[in-house]
């Protein structure tokens, strides 16, 4: 089964984030009915940043986020290429 036949849970600490003009959409999820580790990805019309590692839980995954807007801005999510961050 691949992530297309999948439902998934999102955290409620996912939705759209502004800074400077630019907005970008966050998206923390886990699969439906599991406990499984959380992912996130960063949604902009330039391109996705999917983290490749996971988190125990949705508020460890978004204190990360705001740690790196914190220090980079959102530059790294609406740059023009799409990365995959560690």
């Amino acid at each position: 089964m691949d992530n297309d036949d999948c439902e998934f849970e999102h955290s409620p600490l996912s939705g759209s984030f502004t800074r400077d003009g630019e907005t970008i959409e966050v998206e923390i999820f886990r699969l439906a009915g599991a406990q499984d580790r959380w992912h996130m990805e960063i949604v902009h019309f330039s391109g996705c940043t999917r983290w490749q590692d996971t988190f125990a839980t949705d508020a460890e995954a978004h204190a990360i986020l705001i740690a790196m807007i914190e220090a980079s801005g959102l530059v790294p999510f609406v740059d023009r290429r799409p990365m995959t961050q560690h």
